[in-house]
């Protein structure tokens, strides 16, 4: 009982002195991300992952940084990009970081594993299939703009449209998950005939409308990609000749990520 008696006030110092993990960790970390500070947003995803080793979104997250860090080293985040066609599909060789390679494949393969792992004890967790679909959808992006393997990349944009359907039937107002379901419908309505044929989403016809609806509700409701989801229907007007439009999503963007400079470029561009 004695043992006991002094043992307890140190399990409460102990107690107070350890600092608790901060739930919004990841949220200033996509908020650096968004204005381009790749150092910071890398600094506060390391502070999450040493708190929750466990937890799949981290890592996710971590390849998120690393996507659009290398997107924007290679000047692939340009509008011009995204819309020309032929500069998408072209095979041109681009000079991958090797580094930020391996460690995207890591980051991407540690946010699977413990998804999965989550997923086989609770097939409805929304968080790890939330980091599931975000960790397929960056394969997506990388393998298709990166390494230019467009037609592989199909099949990873397959697989995070899967987990992205299953998240919305657990949880329909999980706003980032339209993005992916936005995307499925805006990829799918932009194939060629032919490609249709042999590419087929779930629950997906192939609708530019319903691609904006679903885009719009990813910006107006996502914790984490909502302002993705503000450049994408900004790109989307632009391919559709509504400048006007583009302008004033990319004025909300620029007024929410004052220090993102390719976004104050592009709106600029336009005016």
């Amino acid at each position: 009982m004695i043992a006991c008696r002094r043992a307890l006030p140190l399990l409460i110092l102990t107690a107070c002195a350890a600092p608790a993990a901060d739930p919004r960790l990841l949220d200033r970390a996509y908020q650096r991300m968004y204005n381009f500070d790749f150092p910071g947003a890398h600094a506060l995803i390391d502070q999450h992952v040493n708190d929750k080793p466990q937890d799949p979104l981290g890592y996710s997250t971590r390849a998120a940084a690393l996507v659009f860090q290398e997107l924007d080293r290679l000047r692939i985040l340009q509008a011009d990009f995204f819309l020309d066609d032929d500069r998408i599909a072209e095979k041109k060789k681009l000079r991958p970081d090797p580094k930020t390679r391996d460690a995207f494949y890591w980051a991407t393969r540690q946010a699977q594993e413990r998804a999965d792992s989550i997923l086989l004890k609770n097939p409805n967790d929304t968080s790890a299939l939330f980091a599931n679909s975000l960790a397929w959808g960056l394969t997506t992006d990388y393998a298709a703009f990166v390494e230019k393997r467009q037609l592989t990349s199909l099949s990873y944009a397959k697989t995070s449209h899967s987990y992205a359907k299953r998240l919305i039937t657990v949880d329909k107002s999980f706003g980032d998950a339209y993005l992916t379901t936005g995307l499925s419908e805006y990829i799918l309505g932009s194939l060629p005939f032919f490609v249709k044929w042999f590419v087929k989403f779930d629950d997906t016809k192939g609708s530019k409308q319903v691609a904006i609806e679903n885009l719009k509700f990813a910006a107006k409701n996502g914790r984490f990609l909502g302002p993705f989801a503000r450049i994408l229907l900004a790109v989307a007007a632009l391919r559709e000749k509504k400048k006007p439009e583009a302008r004033d999503w990319l004025h909300g963007l620029v007024r929410d990520y004052p220090e993102n400079p390719l976004l104050k470029h592009e709106l600029e561009r336009l005016r």
